[in-house]
């Protein structure tokens, strides 16, 4: 299984916000089609996020072509969040999504429209600052 080139930073950043990191990836099978989600965490303390539990895909946007890895993106998000619901499993999804993307594509209005017809959920990243800027719910 390849992981994102983004993978390790966007755990860190997670971290850094107070996030546990159970799991790496986070495995599902349903039947017998394996899913693996890159990142399952969950906030154990704090007011904002106490007892929340998520899933994070997480996004590097390196193909030639952004429609192409964005599309394949939005692909994986909806089989993802259709896995966890089939397994009931309490996580929100998000796709991470690198802050460069983002600030070219992400205000998009087929982008924007895509996103608020499937609900995903983003979380902005920059990979350099090893940080997350935003959450978008």
């Amino acid at each position: 299984m390849a992981r994102d080139k983004f993978h390790q930073e966007v755990r860190q950043a997670l971290e850094q916000e107070g996030w546990f990191i159970s799991d790496d990836p986070l495995y599902l099978k349903i039947g017998r089609i394996p899913i693996h989600i890159d990142l399952g965490a969950e906030k154990l303390i704090g007011a904002e996020r106490n007892g929340e539990k998520i899933a994070v895909e997480v996004k590097t946007f390196s193909k030639s072509s952004f429609i192409t890895a964005f599309h394949e993106a939005v692909g994986q998000y909806i089989v993802y969040r259709e896995a966890l619901e089939e397994m009931e499993v309490e996580r929100t999804l998000y796709l991470a999504i690198p802050a460069d993307t983002y600030e070219d594509y992400g205000e998009e209005t087929l982008v924007q429209r895509v996103f608020r017809n499937n609900k995903i959920k983003v979380i902005i990243y920059e990979p350099s600052l090893i940080s997350t800027l935003s959450w978008l719910k």
